[in-house]
């Protein structure tokens, strides 16, 4: 429907399982040209002449995963005050979780990464993987239109929405690891933050220090965010000390 659109190369390498898994998805075949624009990341296209990259089709899946969430966390918890929606919808729709779910799909497999990003890790980068998605979304939306998206982003996320209500989703890993700290180190957490982007889409990354030692690092596009990622890894750090030294 929108090969016209997509303006890019066919893929060096098979697709045909990720095609066949939106198929079923959706119920209909993703343009191939147009899911090749969505894993196109902005590197590559700048070794290959300027190709078209997934920038544009991230912003929009990023608007179309934003509105169904929204929607499908306001019409399943009708009593749900507009506060604890927010913080649902926050839970659900943060760069970590969209790469998670990105790594759930195999996406990283299909990328195309300059040669910058490949060696750097670029597969499993959270940034990267999380705009990829938003960018299959996009594109899902774009060729297919929204009742397809809908149907695609409900499969994959309403698991993680319903879970984080039932108190298994994200927790606030930076008091965990402050009370964790207290006890075990007789420290307290010291974030240390820098970022990197123009403003309308920084990338931040904080350090979390305890006893002047660096014990987590985190990313996200939000200093709360990559403090949380920081925080999660400390404290997953700390813990498994803990245990090592209990056995």
């Amino acid at each position: 429907m929108s090969a016209s659109t997509a303006g890019s190369a066919v893929l060096p390498h098979p697709v045909r399982a990720l095609l066949d898994y939106l198929a079923e998805v959706v119920g209909e075949q993703v343009d191939e040209a147009l899911l090749v624009r969505a894993l196109t990341h902005r590197s590559y296209a700048y070794e290959h002449g300027g190709l078209p990259n997934n920038e544009r089709l991230e912003f929009l899946g990023d608007s179309v995963l934003g509105i169904v969430v929204t929607d499908m966390a306001y019409r399943t918890y009708p009593d749900m005050p507009e506060g604890s929606l927010a913080k649902l919808r926050a839970a659900i729709v943060n760069m970590t979780a969209l790469a998670d779910v990105s790594r759930s799909l195999g996406l990283g497999v299909y990328l195309l990464l300059g040669k910058g990003e490949e060696q750097s890790g670029g597969r499993d980068k959270a940034s990267i993987l999380a705009d990829a998605l938003e960018a299959v979304l996009g594109a899902v939306y774009l060729d297919l239109g929204l009742d397809a998206a809908r149907e695609m982003i409900e499969r994959l996320f309403r698991p993680r929405m319903e879970a984080y209500v039932r108190g298994e989703g994200d927790r606030d890993y930076k008091t965990i690891l402050q009370e964790l700290a207290s006890q075990a180190l007789r420290s307290l957490p010291e974030y240390r933050l820098r970022d990197v982007g123009p403003d309308h889409e920084k990338e931040f990354t904080a350090t979390v220090y305890l006893g002047g030692e660096p014990y987590g690092r985190g990313s996200g596009r939000s200093k709360k965010e990559a403090e949380q990622q920081a925080a999660r890894e400390a404290y997953s750090r700390i813990a498994d000390r803990a245990a090592r030294a209990g056995s």
